[in-house]
């Protein structure tokens, strides 16, 4: 009886949670329709920026401001705490994600918050982006990360693996974007190369000027640096966009197109800075991205037919304006709270680029160059002892001795901001909305809903569930009454090989073009493999060709 009491008890709460998420009884379709997401955004960061902007004369409003209308609960399918993986993965799709899962159905876990349906586990699940775009919609990304890296991947890309840049990467260039800018250069293959090439996709590699001068209406990628870009505090304004300037060139780009669009924006990089605990990074690179919005919102309020929902994807690192550091915490003065972030000139990842090349005996005068501050011989010895140790994942920067770890500590000790962890938090997000007749998402609501919402308001024929059926069933039950091949030479890109009588189709795993009986064509969307299950997700209507 306890325990019947237990799963009833459960239930409920369920059932409240659910019935808490609040959409608009009305919402009308618009033509256009974008999405931003600052990543890893906690409510702290936004408090922040504003205080550093009031402090630093830069105005008394975030552009964000006037379009607050709720808080998104973001979690994953089994835990309330998720990374941009699943997070992201579930505004694009409506499906609730597991860590490290992009875009697919999760596998069941015995933590499951929600039903998961194991009959699904492992299949692709359909993103807002690939629904818009088979509906002759245009389709964008900006971002200020690698290409393939979580967030931009959960919109355009399938795999149970957010760090298999191979497969993901491949996936978003047979999307046939029509406008991808951000960072990524080293991940470019040669068979990514050689498809732009057959399908007219202009390739732009760091010339900004070329860039900036382009004003065609192709396909185009814009790409700055091996991966990432540089934090904007650091950035070089003549060698690399700011996000504000690639989201008025999508924007431009994308609204050429008769039939509307869908974009995607992420400021990647705030999740990063909260990751290193780094106070300037995390304040500038929301800054950098709320002119962004500002972009976004003068386009869509002079469009009149452009929808935005703007929300991270989960909180990071517990940021605060205040910690138990600094004492008479309701006595400190603005100068007191703000006067040394003012200062920083660099991210830590900025003063490590730095620092790693200044010979010992300079390092003081450069560290203050740079940050104001006149550290100890005490915080000398420990830059140095890290000197020649970087950590590699930026999700662990905050937890080992390197020296982006020990800058970082540096700084925070003239602070008085304050971090509960250098991971990500389970906190509610800020959500901000606009439509042109205000039908928007308010009050408290989860990021299924926000998935909802996106298909209501883009105004699908098709809803993303039974999209998922029809373009990523599996290839035994397509082709049942065939013969069929997997080829796993090269273990990323296995190829199926399908035959009956006389015809032969073949595939290659994560592109979109196929051969039948020798001849190329474009099958329409991606084709995804799945090793774990050696199955093949493909359109149900390529058995029409036999």
């Amino acid at each position: 009886i306890i325990n019947m009491m237990k799963r009833f008890s459960l239930l409920l709460l369920i059932l409240l949670i659910a019935s808490s998420s609040i959409i608009s009884q009305e919402v009308k379709p618009v033509k256009n329709v974008i999405v931003m997401i600052p990543d890893g955004t906690s409510i702290g960061v936004f408090s922040a920026a504003r205080w550093y902007s009031i402090y630093n004369n830069l105005g008394e409003r975030l552009h964000i401001d006037p379009y607050f209308t709720g808080t998104v609960t973001t979690h994953s399918s089994n835990a309330p705490i998720g990374d941009s993986a699943p997070t992201g993965s579930t505004y694009a799709t409506g499906v609730l994600q597991q860590t490290g899962n992009v875009a697919i159905y999760p596998e069941t876990s015995e933590t499951d918050i929600y039903p998961v349906d194991a009959t699904r586990t492992y299949q692709p699940a359909a993103t807002i982006l690939e629904g818009m775009k088979l509906e002759n919609k245009a389709v964008g990304l900006v971002v200020t990360c690698e290409f393939p890296h979580a967030t931009p991947a959960d919109f355009s890309a399938h795999y149970y693996n957010r760090r298999n840049y191979n497969v993901l990467s491949s996936q978003m260039a047979y999307q046939n974007l029509d406008v991808l800018f951000g960072g990524g250069n080293e991940i470019l293959t040669e068979d990514i190369r050689q498809h732009f090439q057959n399908n007219g996709t202009t390739l732009i590699q760091d010339e900004i000027t070329t860039f900036r001068n382009y004003d065609g209406s192709g396909k185009v990628w814009a790409l700055f640096g091996d991966m990432e870009l540089l934090y904007d505090i650091d950035r070089n304004p003549d060698k690399t966009p700011s996000i504000s300037e690639m989201t008025e060139k999508a924007l431009r780009i994308l609204s050429k197109k008769e039939n509307g669009f869908f974009l995607m924006v992420e400021g990647s990089q705030v999740d990063w800075a909260a990751h290193a605990n780094d106070p300037i990074g995390i304040i500038t690179e929301y800054l950098a991205f709320d002119k962004a919005v500002e972009k976004v919102m003068n386009f869509a309020i002079n469009d009149g037919n452009t929808a935005v929902i703007i929300m991270p994807d989960h909180g990071n690192s517990g940021f605060t304006i205040g910690s138990s550091n600094c004492r008479g915490y309701d006595r400190l003065s603005m100068k007191q709270l703000f006067g040394a972030v003012s200062k920083y000139k660099l991210s830590v990842y900025g003063i490590e680029a730095v620092l790693v090349n200044t010979e010992p005996d300079n390092i003081k005068s450069e560290f203050e160059k740079y940050t104001g501050i006149e550290i100890t011989d005490d915080e000398l010895q420990m830059l140095l002892s890290s000197k020649n140790y970087k950590e590699n994942d930026y999700m662990k920067v905050s937890d080992s001795n390197n020296l982006v770890y020990n800058i970082a500590k540096i700084l925070n000790s003239r602070t008085c901001f304050g971090y509960t962890t250098g991971g990500h938090t389970g906190e509610e997000v800020l959500l901000a909305s606009y439509h042109p007749q205000d039908h928007v998402l308010r009050g408290n609501v989860r990021n299924v809903d926000v998935n909802k919402y996106l298909q209501q308001v883009s105004g699908l024929q098709t809803s993303l569930s039974d999209l998922s059926d029809r373009i990523f069933a599996k290839h035994t039950e397509v082709f049942a009454d065939m013969t069929c091949n997997i080829d796993e030479k090269d273990s990323d890109f296995p190829i199926l090989t399908v035959k009956k009588g006389n015809n032969t189709l073949k595939i290659k795993a994560h592109t979109s073009v196929a051969e039948f009986n020798g001849k190329p064509f474009d099958i329409g969307s991606v084709v995804v493999y799945i090793d774990k299950n050696k199955t093949f997700y493909l359109p149900k209507a390529l058995i029409e060709l036999f």
